[in-house]
């Protein structure tokens, strides 16, 4: 099957998760158990994940070498959601020279002492890289909106903490991205939608499993209490900030295969998009690789 037909039918199961306009966005909309239709054995979903990473890295390749874009991925979730999986598994065939991951835990008294941005703004992508944010700049409108005991941490000037502090942190977070694309910043966004059901279930797997016992925390049943705050967090955060140059990806989350699958094609049909290629060789340097072949077919 020749790629363009690939990307065609890549576009047909991406489309209707990908929102670039968030005034008419309702969460609610979205199910989190939704595959398109698509029913597959997990040998057959393995088969077509690895088919997408081989994608991925030869245009992550290119990426690296041309050195003029960058890509940022940004991917939030609820706990259990799977981020940690898509991450490793789509991206288990790209040159970790040319990545970066950072997870982004509570804040630090250095970081504290600097605008709600900064820590994230000192790991954004270099180009020619791809930058995979494991939580970002989102938590400073989620878990500190959420708990809003974190905003008092982060010592703003009492005038500064008005109602509207959300709404301005989202305008800040639209324009900081408008910024980041003018600059040669691809930006793509991933909300894996779970399902509460789905948590719960995971949550009980990782209990009955002692090798995922590390994984799991007290507080991640201390925050379902919070849960719909979240979804109401999440859907202000998407509405606020998906932009045709920023999009957001509601994925759905319920099924690992069908998740995983859905970010490499998404990330795919992305980098397609940016006519990708290796620098051309101009005649100067062409001359001296004929100068090096030369010599070294001169040796014994």
């Amino acid at each position: 099957m020749a790629r363009k037909e690939v990307l065609d039918r890549i576009e047909k199961y991406v489309d209707p998760f990908r929102i670039t306009k968030g005034k008419r966005f309702r969460l609610k909309d979205f199910d989190p158990g939704d595959t398109c239709g698509l029913r597959m054995d997990k040998s057959e979903a393995a088969d077509l994940l690895h088919l997408g990473t081989e994608w991925l890295a030869e245009e992550q390749d290119k990426l690296y070498a041309q050195d003029r874009w960058s890509l940022l991925l940004v991917f939030q979730a609820m706990d259990a959601a799977g981020k940690d999986g898509t991450i490793k598994h789509v991206m288990s065939g790209v040159n970790p020279q040319g990545c970066q991951v950072f997870s982004f835990k509570q804040p630090s008294h250095e970081e504290l002492d600097h605008d709600f941005l900064w820590r994230y703004t000192i790991r954004l992508p270099e180009r020619g890289r791809i930058g995979i944010f494991n939580r970002s700049y989102y938590e400073e409108v989620l878990v500190v909106r959420v708990h809003e005991d974190n905003l008092q941490r982060q010592k703003l000037p009492a005038p500064l903490v008005s109602k509207r502090i959300w709404d301005e942190r989202l305008c800040d977070i639209a324009r900081f991205e408008d910024y980041l694309t003018r600059q040669g910043t691809m930006i793509l966004k991933f909300f894996l939608h779970v399902s509460r059901k789905e948590q719960k279930k995971r949550f009980l797997e990782r209990l009955d499993n002692p090798d995922k016992h590390w994984k799991f925390s007290p507080s991640d049943v201390y925050e379902r209490k919070f849960w719909s705050n979240y979804m109401h967090a999440f859907e202000e955060a998407i509405r606020a900030t998906a932009s045709k140059q920023a999009p957001w990806y509601v994925v759905p989350a319920d099924n690992k295969w069908f998740s995983r699958l859905f970010v490499v094609a998404a990330i795919v049909e992305a980098m397609e998009k940016l006519d990708l290629a290796y620098p051309a060789i101009d005649a100067e340097k062409q001359k001296e690789l004929q100068t090096a072949r030369a010599t070294l077919s001169r040796e014994k």
